[in-house]
C-alpha cells in the first residue's frame, strides 16, 4: 500500500476512534508501546488507554490540517506527523495541535503505534 494512503486510513481511524471510542485505540498499542502526552511518559497498551480515557473531557472532535509521513527503518515502520484543532464540548474555540506516530508492522500485515508523542500547540 502507498505510505501516504495508509497513513491517511491511519489518521482516519485513530481520530474516528479517539473522537467516539477512546477505550477502543487499545488494539492500536502493544506492551512495548510509549505514550509521551504534553512531557508526561506512559508505557504499554493498558496504561496508554488508561491515560487516554481518564482526559478531562467526554466529548471532544479532531480536524486534521495536515498529515505527513516518512518510511522509517528496515523493519518495515512508518512515521506519521499529524497537526489539526481539537474542539471539547462545551468550548467555543478549539485548541491546536500536533502528534507523531511511529508505526511497527505486525505478524498479520496491519500496523501498531510503538511510539506516539502528542503536544498542545499555544500562540
Amino acid at each position: 500500500m502507498d505510505p501516504d494512503a495508509l497513513a491517511k486510513a491511519f489518521v482516519e481511524l485513530y481520530y474516528s476512534t479517539f473522537d467516539s471510542n477512546r477505550a477502543g485505540l487499545a488494539s492500536l498499542y502493544q506492551d512495548g508501546s510509549m505514550l509521551t502526552f504534553e512531557g508526561q511518559k506512559i508505557q504499554g497498551s493498558q496504561n496508554i488507554v488508561a491515560k487516554l480515557t481518564s482526559l478531562p473531557f467526554q466529548q471532544c472532535q479532531h480536524s486534521i490540517t495536515t498529515v505527513d509521513c516518512q518510511p522509517s527503518g528496515p523493519a518495515g515502520g512508518m512515521l506519521v506527523f499529524v497537526s489539526g484543532n481539537l474542539q471539547l464540548a462545551g468550548e467555543q474555540h478549539a485548541l491546536k495541535f500536533s502528534q507523531m506516530f511511529h508505526l511497527m508492522p505486525t505478524q498479520q500485515g496491519s500496523f501498531y503505534v510503538y511510539n506516539d508523542i502528542f503536544r498542545l500547540n499555544y500562540a
